[in-house]
């Protein structure tokens, strides 16, 4: 652990330990895990976003109900490495969750540096490693697939290279967090349908250029949602699930006959939400073997390597034998609270356990061992 980390660490009251988090994504889970393993909880909102959480999900009693301690409100997420909040939070014995909303927000304003220099507050899982999400980042995501010699989507380098099915992730024009993509098959049709995207202020020539294209894996898509305990030294899959976007899911239900009409509207994959899905039982020893890869290859480029959540975002391609290809890697809490509805933590823990309790089983089993060093950055 950073010396200065421990320092911050050693000045806290350990029976008031608290687990924060960004109010978007996954908060709730976290907050309602908190809850369950006796845990205090914050969530940091920003102005004009509070009310699921300071009103409708804020703890109550007679009847009991909620799950929501407490909110801190700022007037924007990225406010959050500001001195004073940064104090505020400290005094409260935070252990920070780092979950997707946070990356992204304050992506916006601050380099990966700024963020891991500025949250001086301790948190949960490597904080070193929640850069490897960006494509664009040295030793990201695919440097570590590589590494775990897990298969993933072939690369084109350019869009001459273009021979088969492929799609291009392209930074958003007007919603920076989010990406345009879209399909092609040939250079031709990368040339057409990026022109139109342009044309239309969904693309910019600059997040053209810096897109990356890659082979369209074929088969249904599922999220191993993986736990890596450092205090028992195991990996578990918390469950498993996948996505329903905007506007994929619209145009999967459009009657074949009225598909030419939509040939030129663009293809959205913005996050609407989850579903669970399960996994065939043959599946999971293929899947357990990748996530142990994984594992390896983290610590081996970023000791101490994945601690807590992560996820490999597959597509299940068919065989024979059928085989993951992992098309994305998500390195903290994932965004499905619908994980605990799968049965593997109940499998493991005779329960069904969401991943924000299981984040905070492993703080209180840390705490209690007087281990928290093994398991905060």
């Amino acid at each position: 652990m950073d010396p200065e980390i421990a320092r911050r660490l050693a000045a806290y009251d350990r029976t008031q330990l608290t687990l924060c988090s960004i109010g978007s994504h996954s908060a709730l889970d976290v907050a309602s895990g908190a809850r369950a393993a006796g845990l205090r909880n914050l969530v940091v909102t920003a102005a004009g976003r509070q009310q699921t959480y300071a009103r409708y999900y804020a703890r109550a009693r007679e009847p009991a109900r909620g799950c929501v301690d407490a909110t801190l409100e700022l007037n924007a997420f990225s406010d959050l490495l500001d001195d004073a909040v940064q104090r505020r939070l400290l005094a409260s014995n935070v252990i920070f969750i780092a979950n997707r909303s946070f990356e992204v927000y304050l992506h916006q304003r601050f380099s990966y540096d700024e963020i891991e220099r500025g949250m001086r507050v301790p948190m949960f899982g490597n904080r070193r490693l929640l850069r490897a999400e960006e494509r664009d980042e040295a030793n990201n995501q695919y440097a570590l697939l590589r590494a775990a010699g897990i298969r993933h989507p072939r690369q084109f380098g350019f869009p001459a290279e273009i021979d088969r099915l492929a799609i291009v992730k392209a930074p958003h024009a007007k919603v920076s967090f989010e990406r345009a993509f879209f399909l092609c098959s040939n250079p031709r049709e990368y040339a057409e349908t990026a022109a139109r995207l342009i044309a239309a202020g969904m693309l910019t020539p600059d997040g053209l250029a810096a897109a990356v294209i890659e082979e369209y894996a074929l088969g249904p898509s599922v999220n191993l949602n993986f736990f890596y305990s450092p205090i028992l030294g195991e990996l578990e899959l918390c469950g498993t699930d996948t996505r329903r976007q905007t506007n994929l899911e619209g145009l999967r239900n459009v009657p074949p006959a009225a598909l030419e009409m939509l040939r030129d509207v663009p293809m959205r994959l913005e996050e609407a939400g989850h579903i669970a899905t399960t996994l065939t039982e043959s599946m999971l020893e293929k899947a357990f073997e990748m996530g142990e890869r994984f594992v390896a290859a983290a610590r081996a480029a970023n000791p101490p390597g994945v601690i807590g959540p992560f996820a490999l975002q597959c597509v299940v391609v068919a065989g024979p034998p059928k085989e993951f290809v992992c098309y994305d890697v998500s390195l903290r809490i994932p965004g499905s609270p619908g994980t605990r509805y799968t049965p593997y933590s109940a499998y493991r823990w005779g329960r069904d356990v969401s991943v924000g309790e299981r984040i905070a089983m492993e703080v209180v089993f840390a705490r209690d061992g007087d281990r928290l060093g093994e398991i905060l950055t």
